[in-house]
């Protein structure tokens, strides 16, 4: 670790108090007694204005940003909302970028996705065929406006010698995920269906698709660690998986929720919902190369904390919904 990067920086972390961002911030604390983190908040700042992005710039001079703020969520999500997500992700990451080059910052870590990739690629999925065809259709307006940034990003080096890197977290889980079934991806939604059909002794669940694709999962404290290692030592703006690269069926990943849930019950599916695309599991080669970096979480263990944290924290999760 080169935790005396941080000492004496201001960093602007977008996304914040969210699930990844709220992560990230636990362990860049731990990493420097001597940073300054600045969280620009919704209701403060919003993000899509550029008189909100210049004024969270004058607020906080940061040095580092990593921008984290999306607007996202699971396939339903993604398929009522295609406008929303592809505008507001396109113009907050875009308007973040230039302002941080005009604002003179040091470092500017972009979030990508994995959404991005061509809904046919090879398996496993490498940077460098993150161009090569049409991303899956569902998520496609998500991941082109992540995708955009992208060339931003070399766009900037190219021409302004701005430092930004660009990293691709793969699917994420772990404790204060969204439990919010209208929003959340499968793990949580599944946790929560799962533990809710135990208390009411329901003998059976539904789930989406036919649970034939497959998917990579990172837990979410392994992703904070990387976009901080990342940022810490990478300098260039190849873009950079990071995953576990471990590939699950959805069957199976649901069949192993059911199981440390204690649901005893059948799934059933309904094969009238999207499967999503075919299948999804990274090449984590580069992150070891670039910047010495690879998950360290076991997936049932990363499982096992989710479960146990939606389990303490229930009567909250509910509350809020």
């Amino acid at each position: 670790m080169t935790d005396a990067f941080w000492d004496g920086k201001t960093v602007m972390v977008t996304g914040g108090a969210g699930f990844l961002g709220s992560h990230l911030v636990d362990e860049l604390e731990r990493r420097s007694d001597e940073v300054d983190i600045f969280v620009p908040r919704s209701v403060e700042y919003d993000l899509r204005e550029k008189a909100d992005i210049k004024r969270a710039f004058e607020d906080s001079n940061a040095d580092v940003v990593i921008h984290l703020a999306a607007t996202v969520g699971g396939i339903g999500a993604n398929r009522k909302n295609p406008g929303r997500y592809f505008y507001d992700n396109a113009v907050m990451g875009i308007e973040l970028l230039e302002q941080a080059r005009q604002y003179g910052v040091k470092k500017f870590t972009i979030l990508g996705t994995i959404c991005a990739y061509p809904k046919h690629t090879d398996v496993p999925f490498s940077e460098d065929d993150l161009f090569d065809g049409y991303p899956e259709e569902t998520n496609a307006p998500y991941g082109i406006a992540k995708k955009a940034l992208l060339t931003q990003s070399r766009a900037y080096r190219k021409q302004y010698d701005f430092d930004s890197i660009y990293l691709m977290p793969v699917n994420l889980y772990g404790p204060r995920d969204d439990f919010d079934l209208e929003t959340s991806h499968v793990i949580p939604a599944i946790i929560r269906k799962c533990v809710e059909a135990r208390e009411r002794g329901d003998d059976r669940i539904t789930a989406w698709g036919t649970g034939e694709p497959t998917r990579e999962f990172l837990y979410v404290k392994d992703a904070a660690e990387g976009i901080l290692d990342a940022t810490e030592r990478y300098d260039n703006s190849d873009p950079v998986n990071l995953g576990s690269g471990m590939e699950i069926s959805i069957r199976d990943l649901i069949e192993t929720i059911a199981e440390l849930t204690n649901f005893e019950g059948e799934v059933v599916w309904d094969t009238s919902k999207p499967d999503g695309q075919p299948r999804r599991c990274l090449d984590v080669s580069r992150a070891k190369e670039r910047f010495d970096w690879e998950a360290t979480t076991l997936f049932e263990d990363g499982l096992r904390e989710t479960v146990a944290w939606y389990e303490n924290n229930r009567t909250e999760i509910l509350a809020d919904d």
